[in-house]
């Protein structure tokens, strides 16, 4: 077998600038945001980012990294919008295609199957047909339905993170939805999986079948990032950190409090970040607050 395991570095070197980058998770639930934040330290840009969006599609787009998005939706879950991306939409600085949920299934799915479109009933006599005027319709071979071509989409390389993994690239998640990562990693010429554990092959196994969402032959280099969603959650390992979400976001309002922000927790390396989360919950502590 053939060991895939990968620094967040040599990772991070798997994306060049222009390329189609799959995201996967669901809003700010299981975002590989190790992978992401290893992103924001590299000089690429111009990147198409297709995704269920959640933090990971603001920083990136307030790193100016993001020429194109691709999207279901963008939200922080318990925040309704990320600030960074709200910024980027409303000033047009960013290119956007927005589907609905259904629609954006629907393209992972054809892309996942190497087909050019698939047909769907999603955004019929819908503002989301009005929003993307190069969307077509197709007529059934067989009645007379009409529906709407999605096209599919391929993606260059995908990063995604579950719970647990083996060196071969075999995935695992332990949590109460797949968020449809199997077919970030089916879409893609290449996948990045990161992972809170690394563990042997026969661990994964013990495990209900349905839990072993993305197989090794999709994907090409597995990293062991403990916390590696953080601050997105990652059931049942750790849930979202919403103190440090509230901060995230409470930061981004302004261009002196998002730089405050930026040089304490992602001018640094992972680890440093890591320990700078720590200190942030601990001088909440210290300070009388709940953790």
């Amino acid at each position: 077998m053939v060991d895939k395991t990968m620094s967040l570095a040599e990772a991070a070197r798997q994306i060049e600038s222009g390329m189609t980058v799959g995201i996967g998770g669901w809003g700010s639930r299981r975002k590989p945001m190790a992978l992401v934040r290893e992103l924001l330290r590299s000089d690429v840009r111009d990147l198409t980012v297709v995704t269920f969006g959640g933090p990971e599609v603001g920083l990136l787009c307030a790193a100016g990294k993001v020429r194109k998005l691709v999207y279901g939706f963008v939200s922080l879950d318990s925040i309704p919008l990320d600030p960074h991306f709200r910024a980027a939409r409303e000033s047009g600085a960013v290119e956007t295609a927005e589907y609905d949920e259904g629609m954006f299934v629907a393209a992972l799915r054809a892309g996942a199957n190497r087909l050019s479109f698939l047909p769907t009933r999603a955004g019929l006599a819908s503002d989301v047909m009005r929003m993307n005027p190069d969307l077509k319709t197709v007529a059934s071979p067989y009645d007379d339905e009409v529906y709407v071509a999605v096209p599919g989409v391929r993606m260059d390389v995908s990063l995604i993170h579950l719970n647990r993994g083996d060196a071969q690239g075999n995935g695992q998640y332990l949590g109460p939805d797949p968020y449809f990562d199997d077919l970030f990693a089916m879409a893609s010429d290449k996948c990045v999986m990161s992972v809170e554990q690394l563990v042997e092959t026969s661990e994964l196994t013990k495990s209900p079948p349905q839990s072993l969402l993305v197989s090794r032959m999709f994907v090409s280099g597995v990293v062991e990032a403990p916390r590696g969603a953080h601050f997105t959650s990652c059931e049942p390992d750790y849930g979202r950190d919403e103190a440090f979400q509230k901060a995230y976001a409470t930061a981004a309002r302004d261009a002196a409090s998002w730089q405050a922000f930026h040089d304490t927790y992602l001018s640094g390396d992972e680890a440093a970040y890591l320990r700078a989360v720590e200190a942030h919950h601990q001088s909440r502590i210290d300070s009388g607050e709940q953790r």
